[in-house]
């Protein structure tokens, strides 16, 4: 058979069809592409046809993952021309699809495997990529315990890390060769992974406790140690674990996880928007959240850690923050309660006098007793947020802030369309799905989508640039701000956040943030002369560089 040249063998080096005669002759490759010679335009506008053919959201995945796997360049270039319109095929909510499939559809590695059940072949399957100090940015690790809104799936999860550096590369500029995803596999509870015969992954139940918290450590350890200068983004592990890892190594290492930080700064972005339109600081205000898991919490933290940048001691914040759950108000009574939730759980005196169903403080009783200025929804509980829940929000407050965040449309809180009238027109909302305007006596309510996209490629980026030791509270609400900066709340109506069309843009202007919030903090090292020329100059382009040689 045949030899494929190794030209067109490297993804992040083959051109495919636009290799010159000139280049053709110089690495093996006459004869082995049709007589045209075709720009990178040219060969975009063919497979974005090709794409289009495509008969459903998952056959587009599929095709897109090959291109990846083909041409690097091309396949950026189709994302960067056609982000909004692509990034919810290669990222959330057709990649939870595709995880679904993974081993059944397995084609090719493009991550790092590292098992539970070998802790000894860690250094040795980093080391095997034949990557110096210096040549590694980003590394985005899952254990996949708790993937988007379908739970523990093990090794499939891998596409989730994947996902995650193809957005990162898209929105921000990262350096596609600069990049690592990475599998932990410590097993997986889910029973139809454990029993179907082409599952690729650790067959036993999911391995916690000490042993779960060494492996964590060694794989910190060692890519810390190896890679010195990547930012280490985890990704879609448990509620639990994730808190207690952010936690332990927040101070001392370049950490980031999306789910805690990224979840909780954009909406941060989104709140601050609206405290524009309301005039009110951040320590005056009250903030009940509904669903109190990762992002929940995540969301807590950030908006707690904006209280105490506005003047309150953190034991102040924390008290103007109510968690409800599905057992209902989150208080210090409660038998069992897990970490991410006890920092915010009321004292159950404070709780005395709150009305009861069942013997729970439910969303409503939470509601009128708090009267709060901001309501979240992180609760997939289609539906919750009725209309006796928003008329008891208002009646608390003039201007509310109503973000309810699940999604998809099916586990939505409430409809911004119901959420609107019932309101009278005054909630500022957010929601986690695109909508479309709702128009209400006369005026047009357009409401932005709370996309960690709009945030964390910009974050890690500014990270990149400054060469920040850690990500601080200071950088995310950096972040948080620049995200804010891009939308004009002055008229009636208007987005609390930018709309995704713009992400490259976007992702700039938060990462020059990013990286002076960093260089103030003292966090960086690095301090370039021009900020905004040194993020542009860091931001990698899809067009064809020079060709490697044989």
């Amino acid at each position: 058979m045949a030899r494929i040249p190794t030209a067109l063998r490297d993804p992040l080096h083959n051109r495919g069809t636009a290799f010159t005669p000139a280049e053709r002759a110089e690495l093996g490759l006459t004869g082995r592409l049709p007589s045209a010679v075709e720009t990178l335009d040219q060969q975009a506008a063919r497979a974005y046809a090709q794409l289009g053919r495509q008969p459903t959201d998952l056959a587009k995945y599929i095709y897109l993952d090959t291109l990846h796997d083909r041409n690097e360049t091309l396949y950026f270039k189709l994302l960067v021309d056609h982000l909004p319109e692509l990034l919810p095929v290669v990222y959330d909510p057709t990649v939870g699809e595709a995880i679904q499939q993974w081993s059944r559809d397995y084609r090719r590695s493009r991550a790092v495997y590292l098992s539970i059940d070998r802790p000894q072949d860690v250094a040795a399957s980093f080391e095997n990529l034949g990557l110096g100090s210096e040549d590694v940015d980003l590394i985005v690790a899952s254990d996949a315990q708790q993937i988007l809104g379908i739970g523990d799936w093990g090794v499939n999860g891998t596409d989730i890390s994947i996902g995650k550096l193809a957005v990162y590369t898209a929105a921000a500029g990262i350096h596609p060769g600069r990049v690592l995803a990475v599998n932990l596999d410590v097993g997986t509870d889910n029973q139809l992974l454990l029993n179907d015969p082409m599952y690729l992954g650790n067959r036993h139940a999911r391995t916690t406790g000490q042993a779960y918290d060494d492996f964590i450590e060694l794989y910190l350890s060692t890519a810390t140690e190896l890679f010195p200068r990547a930012l280490l983004h985890f990704e879609d592990f448990g509620p639990a674990n994730a808190r207690r890892i952010l936690v332990d190594n927040a101070s001392t290492r370049r950490i980031f996880n999306d789910d805690l930080q990224g979840t909780g700064a954009i909406v941060l972005a989104a709140v601050l928007s609206a405290l524009q339109v309301t005039g009110q600081p951040f320590a005056e205000q009250r903030l009940v959240v509904f669903g109190a898991g990762t992002a929940g919490t995540g969301m807590a933290d950030q908006i707690s850690a904006a209280m105490v940048r506005d003047g309150l001691t953190p034991e102040q914040a924390r008290a103007r923050v109510w968690l409800v759950d599905e057992h209902g108000l989150v208080t210090d009574d409660m038998a069992g309660l897990p970490e991410h939730q006890s920092a915010y759980a009321r004292p159950a005196e404070q709780a005395r006098d709150f009305d009861r169903v069942d013997g729970e403080i439910d969303l409503l009783s939470t509601v009128r007793q708090v009267r709060p200025t901001i309501l979240i929804g992180t609760s997939t509980a289609h539906g919750a947020f009725t209309r006796e829940v928003v008329e008891s929000l208002c009646a608390g407050v003039d201007r509310p802030i109503l973000l309810p965040l699940s999604n998809p449309t099916s586990r939505i809180e409430v409809l911004p369309q119901q959420a609107i009238p019932w309101s009278g027109g005054k909630a500022l909302m957010a929601t986690g799905i695109p909508v479309d305007p709702v128009t209400y006596e006369g005026t047009t309510h357009t409401i932005g989508q709370a996309n960690n996209a709009l945030l964390y490629p910009g974050l890690g980026l500014g990270t990149v640039v400054a060469r920040a030791g850690r990500i601080t509270d200071g950088m995310l609400l950096a972040a948080a701000k620049a995200v804010a900066d891009q939308t004009d709340v002055s008229e009636p109506g208007a987005s609390l956040l930018p709309p995704v069309r713009n992400l490259r843009a976007s992702s700039a202007a938060v990462a020059v943030a990013v990286a002076a919030a960093a260089i103030q903090e003292g966090v960086a090292t690095t301090e370039p002369d021009n900020l905004v020329q040194a993020v542009q100059d860091a931001m990698w382009q899809p067009t064809y560089g020079p060709p490697v040689t044989r």
